[in-house]
């Protein structure tokens, strides 16, 4: 049987514990060079058991090894990971949902904020932009065009409408007239 390269360097849970702990205490990106450096020496390099033994990510540790071999930082650059919305993708497509929404949209009736109440539905607006015309395959899903109509304070309620005064019936008045 195989022994574990934690049985075969001696390493106990108490141990384990008191790395992890502390490795916790290291803010980015030295964090990664520690991981590397604790990976090196107490598990030999193996990334894999790191992942195991201590709960971290293989990649991370893989990255934190040869940072701590190297000395040379690696640089996250994590704004490029940003997906752009929808409607920066296509303002077209935000042009035209606005223009769906004005003719249904109201303000808040005490002005209180920006938001406008309307009574359309993101499927309402999608099938709105599909009789436009608009090719279903470009259009996003109901579930898009609903977080585009939020992030542009659109809140759906039914829009308040007048309302109808009630005709009071007129007080009568019982005269009691004898017809004789």
């Amino acid at each position: 049987m195989k022994t574990s390269t934690i049985v075969r360097n001696g390493i106990s849970e108490d141990l384990v514990n008191l790395v992890s702990r502390l490795v916790d205490l290291i803010p980015w990106p030295e964090r990664r060079r520690a991981m590397g450096d604790a990976t090196l020496v107490l598990l030999d390099g193996k990334h894999r058991v790191a992942e195991d033994v201590f709960g971290w990510g293989r990649s991370v540790v893989q990255v934190g090894i040869n940072e701590f071999k190297t000395g040379i930082s690696c640089v996250n650059d994590l704004s490029t990971r940003i997906k752009p919305k929808t409607e920066e993708k296509n303002p077209k497509l935000l042009v035209e949902i606005h223009n769906i929404m004005e003719p249904h949209s109201e303000a808040d009736s005490h002005l209180r904020t920006t938001l406008l109440h309307t009574d359309m539905t993101a499927k309402t607006v999608y099938d709105a932009l599909v009789e436009k015309g608009w090719p279903v395959e470009s259009l996003p899903t109901v579930r898009t065009i609903s977080n585009i109509l939020l992030r542009q304070n659109y809140q759906l309620r039914t829009v308040a409408k007048t309302k109808v005064q009630k005709k009071q019936p007129k007080p009568t008045t019982s005269l009691k007239t004898s017809g004789r």
